[in-house]
């Protein structure tokens, strides 16, 4: 085994860069002082799996769907989605940098720590925080998404069934801790997992696919005309602006695409992280654009009645409109349980990464009891306990929408909202150090090209990040009320206070600048 640095500062805190055959990368590793707590599992294939079923973009694009249709009826569904991926792809295309610059668990947390120079442990410490509750939302209401429609599943064949609140939490709370464990104990599995995982959501975005392009042919059904689907805009949010209206509803597209960073949590479990790791990006965003705008268009177009899929008493609106495209309710339930076994792939990717994500924050003490969070099981060799309690806290998100069903669209929101001010907290300091406090990976955006696309994807961010926050129709109730921005300012005062109070023991990320010779080797 070859030792590249040996620090002696703290016991837990040298990074040893094993040999490609004790699991760690050639040339290069972790780009934190830490020794390499977690085993290498994950190769190429296992990457793209995760990057397929957390980064899955076709199934929480058709969960949340009733947020662009209400912002533009199917037009705004296509068009805000294709307008949310392009901006995307420039905040991919950046994170991809930093990960293959610097691979670690981390992700944007370490990688703030490194751009932004002198004041990385202040940017640092919000990106982080902010990137882990992005995520412990996101897992939240991707199990939202599961409930809902395991509820729609069942009232289809129950028409008399009222489906409460308590219903779909009671499902809500199986369905989290169901995948909770499967992180927690399936360790083992996990890599076969995220590929499978990866299989059933191309798999089952080809079933839907195929079937609501036939079925309305096979039943006689006339096809929704191609003004309906391209042309006719509805605007049922109450703003005179549909030009606003549009930018609101890009909030869809960004639930679904907006999650770039996936592949980077498991960093330290890839062999060769400087290349796959932003593989597995560009490869989640290629086959996420295209099975979500397919999708889109193929179920748009089964629709016979857009009225009667925005007046269903069913919690999920794919139940209906997959009961018009198929023309019966068995066929509806086949396509929700095709729908339904995906978004389980994805809410365990979801609970690996702020899992993942808590316990390398753990490790720096920027969080409560970081002592215990930040063990790694000695038999399962994962982070057990901080999975654990990602769980507790998804638990009691669950218990908000018992009182409040305004409660998705707030986590929905707050999921996009806080991964992306992580994002900016790395992207827009190495924008403004001149992209020099950083090593150069595999993959590196050389002159003018990496400016420009950090640019844009910064002045995306900042301008999003306020329009997310506005009310999601007019005039505002306390049922039409945007309640992310609440939560986004509450979490942040949160994290704020914790800092001055945890500043003095918390470190930070300590980096190890790899040698040039050793980055060189890994870009070829």
């Amino acid at each position: 085994m070859q030792e590249a640095h040996e620090s002696k500062s703290r016991p837990n805190s040298p990074a040893a860069l094993n040999s490609p055959s004790s699991q760690l990368p050639e040339g290069l590793a972790d780009v934190t002082e830490y020794r390499q707590q977690l085993h290498r599992r994950f190769g190429l294939l296992h990457v793209c799996g995760l990057a397929l079923a957390s980064g899955s973009t076709w199934v929480p694009f058709g969960g949340s769907l009733i947020t662009a249709i209400y912002n533009g009826g199917p037009p705004g569904v296509i068009y805000e989605l294709i307008a949310s991926s392009f901006f995307y792809w420039f905040i991919a295309a950046s994170l991809a940098e930093l990960a293959s610059s610097m691979p670690s668990s981390g992700g944007v947390y370490h990688w703030a720590s490194m751009t932004a120079g002198r004041y990385g442990r202040q940017c640092g410490w919000f990106a982080g925080w902010w990137n882990f509750l992005a995520w412990i939302f996101g897992a939240a209401s991707m199990t939202q998404i599961i409930s809902t429609q395991t509820m729609s599943a069942y009232a289809l064949f129950h028409p008399g069934f009222h489906i409460e609140r308590w219903h779909i939490f009671v499902t809500y709370t199986i369905c989290s801790w169901f995948c909770c464990l499967t992180v927690a104990l399936g360790h083992r599995v996990l890599p076969k997992i995220e590929t499978l995982s990866g299989c059933v959501v191309v798999g089952g975005f080809l079933v839907t696919v195929v079937v609501c392009a036939v079925m309305p042919y096979v039943n006689g059904q006339p096809y929704a005309d191609n003004d309906f689907v391209w042309s006719k805009w509805q605007n049922h949010v109450g703003y005179s602006s549909d030009g606003f209206v549009f930018c609101l509803g890009m909030l869809n597209g960004a639930f679904a695409v907006g999650a770039p960073d996936v592949t980077s949590h498991i960093a330290e479990e890839v062999f060769y992280p400087s290349r796959n790791v932003p593989l597995g990006t560009l490869i989640q965003y290629i086959i996420g654009f295209t099975t979500a705008l397919c999708h889109a268009v193929v179920i748009l177009y089964g629709i016979n009645d857009l009225d009667e899929v925005l007046a269903s008493p069913l919690p999920s609106p794919l139940a209906e409109i997959y009961r018009q495209t198929t023309g019966t309710r068995g066929g509806a339930l086949s396509l929700l349980i095709v729908s339904i076994i995906p978004t389980f792939g994805v809410v365990i990717g979801c609970y690996l990464i702020c899992g993942r994500t808590l316990w390398t924050l753990a490790r720096d003490n920027a969080t409560p009891f970081s002592q215990v969070i930040c063990r790694v099981h000695t038999h399962h060799r994962n982070p057990m306990i901080s999975t654990l309690a990602c769980g507790v806290v998804c638990t009691l998100l669950g218990c908000i929408y018992v009182g409040n069903d305004t409660a998705f669209g707030a986590f929905v929101g707050s999921y996009v909202v806080l991964t992306t001010l992580s994002y900016l907290a790395a992207v827009l300091p190495h924008l403004l150090s001149g992209r020099s406090n950083t090593p150069r990976g595999w993959f590196w955006m050389r002159g003018a090209l990496g400016y420009i696309v950090n640019g844009i994807a910064c002045a995306y961010t900042v301008t999003f990040i306020v329009i997310f926050c506005f009310p999601s129709s007019v005039p505002v109730d306390a049922n039409s009320m945007n309640y992310t921005c609440l939560i986004t300012g509450g979490l942040t005062a949160f994290i704020a206070a914790f800092w001055f109070w945890r500043q003095r023991d918390y470190v930070g990320p300590t980096d190890v600048l790899l040698e040039c010779e050793m980055l060189e080797q890994s870009a070829t």
